[in-house]
């Protein structure tokens, strides 16, 4: 996937300057210089991955680190100073909020697209053509660790085949998002899974295990999709099963499983020019580049909004700064 993106980067670059488009928006970023560092969520790490390789082919004295270790993981780190930016498959939760407070941190949060969490399963598995909610719940909740081990259990007509599961560490957005949206209570599973807050080990899993059933991101099946079946929701029995797609998560026809994506800007960190330079480049040049790593973007209105506060967050840190 790299070199097919780092291609994909090039010549949208060379489309870019072509068009006078965000390359000379940039021109003011010539001789730019500093680190920018990023980690968080494994959903959103491929999306900023690929704002990071634009930003640096066109800002080439810059260097931005991009990790990931699940958003809450990003958080910690976030919240002891460690990087400047954070990737969020989930809103900020109220104790990582008081936790900010009580340090005084501030930071902006910027939705950068939209995703739908994709349950997938193995493609020789040839019996299910839907899961419903309910169906998603029997599998997942805390009463079914080491009782429901069987797709025969799960329906009936179901073949007596080994149930495997594989989801997203507890540190992950995704997996807080799943457990809220399918369970009620964010953080609420059994743990008899395979986890891995790299969701290619998730991919890996799925892909060679028969009975496999797992969930991650939609950019992550759009990417596997040739090893990978994704399984359509029924989010209520009046409801038609729906798959994730491009159109279904943007419209919210699949639910409950859409969801905004964010990246949490220290508000501090606008004083490194690297920083705030790397963060407008990402707004402006976020609808473009999410589509190509298998995002929805944000509305067009969301971003100049936040464009907006971006502007207005320089301004007063400039300022402040130099008094």
């Amino acid at each position: 996937m790299k070199r097919l993106l780092t291609l994909g980067l090039v010549l949208s670059t060379m489309f870019f300057s072509s068009c006078g488009g965000s390359s000379e928006n940039n021109s003011d970023s010539e001789g730019l210089t500093g680190e920018v560092i990023i980690d968080g969520s494994s959903t959103v790490y491929p999306l900023t991955e690929a704002v990071a390789e634009e930003f640096q082919l066109q800002n080439r004295g810059v260097k931005v680190k991009v990790s990931f270790s699940g958003t809450g993981g990003g958080f910690k780190k976030f919240l002891r100073g460690e990087t400047h930016i954070n990737n969020a498959s989930r809103p900020i939760k109220e104790s990582e909020k008081q936790a900010a407070a009580e340090k005084g941190i501030e930071y902006l949060e910027f939705e950068v697209g939209r995703d739908g969490i994709t349950v997938v399963v193995n493609p020789q598995n040839d019996w299910v053509d839907y899961l419903t909610v309910d169906e998603l719940r029997k599998i997942w909740a805390p009463e079914s660790q080491g009782v429901i081990t069987s797709w025969a259990q799960v329906r009936e007509g179901f073949p007596d085949e080994k149930l495997s599961l594989y989801g997203p560490g507890t540190a992950s957005g995704t997996f807080d998002f799943f457990t809220e949206a399918i369970l009620g209570e964010s953080g609420k599973s059994r743990g008899d899974y395979i986890a891995s807050e790299d969701d290619n080990v998730l991919v890996q899993g799925v892909s060679g295990d028969k009975g496999g059933l797992g969930y991650f991101g939609y950019a992550y099946y759009e990417e596997n999709k040739d090893k990978l079946k994704a399984v359509p929701i029924k989010a209520d029995p009046e409801s038609e099963p729906v798959l994730p797609t491009p159109e279904t998560i943007r419209s919210g026809e699949y639910k409950p499983l859409s969801r905004p994506l964010y990246i949490y800007v220290r508000k501090d960190a606008l004083k490194n020019p690297a920083v705030a330079e790397f963060v407008r480049f990402y707004l402006e040049n976020v609808e473009t580049l999410a589509p190509q790593v298998g995002f929805v973007p944000p509305a067009h209105e969301t971003i100049e909004r936040q464009l907006k506060e971006l502007e207005h967050a320089i301004q007063e840190v400039q300022q402040n700064n130099a008094s």
